[in-house]
């Protein structure tokens, strides 16, 4: 099973890297990436094999992206709060409130179908499970990120002594 510290150590992100991945640009580009990485995985269809460099060019653009933007060192924003939440659930999640973990599987199961509907569009060729499995991904990290939020705040309530 991979530990929150295995995660990180792949990713390399330090601090200066999470206060830049928190960073609403970064949040919402990634976003962005979801199409344009749909788009480079159908035009495979007019391309062939070079369809390969945009879909390397989406990968390349999600690794470097939580590095691409300027730190961000106050949690005022909704996407800025979501991601300090993320950290703090890689590090603390034994510590969440149970309802919260059993939200966040749902969330997981979520995405997941959404993530096999996408694919199975993308294999196919076919735009309505590839539309319906994107936007199902879609709300379910919008979702999850919300709730990093909220476990965010709560934390910091905590930790104020609120």
């Amino acid at each position: 099973m991979l530990s929150p510290e295995r995660i990180a150590s792949f990713f390399k992100m330090d601090d200066e890297t999470w206060r830049r991945h928190a960073n609403p640009w970064s949040v919402y580009t990634r976003f962005a990436a979801i199409p344009a990485m749909i788009l480079a995985i159908w035009s495979r269809v007019w391309i062939g094999w070079w369809a390969l460099a945009p879909v390397s060019a989406v990968a390349v653009w999600l690794w470097i992206n939580p590095r691409a933007f300027a730190p961000v060192h106050a949690d005022r924003g909704w996407a800025s709060r979501g991601i300090y939440g993320e950290r703090f659930w890689l590090k603390n999640r034994l510590d969440a409130p149970r309802d919260f973990r059993v939200l966040l599987r749902w969330l997981i199961v979520l995405g997941l179908v959404g993530f096999v509907s996408l694919a199975w569009g993308l294999v196919e060729l076919r735009a309505w499970p590839t539309a319906y499995g994107a936007t199902l991904l879609i709300v379910a990290q919008l979702w999850r990120i919300d709730r990093m939020g909220l476990l965010y705040e709560e934390s910091q309530r905590a930790a104020s002594g609120e």
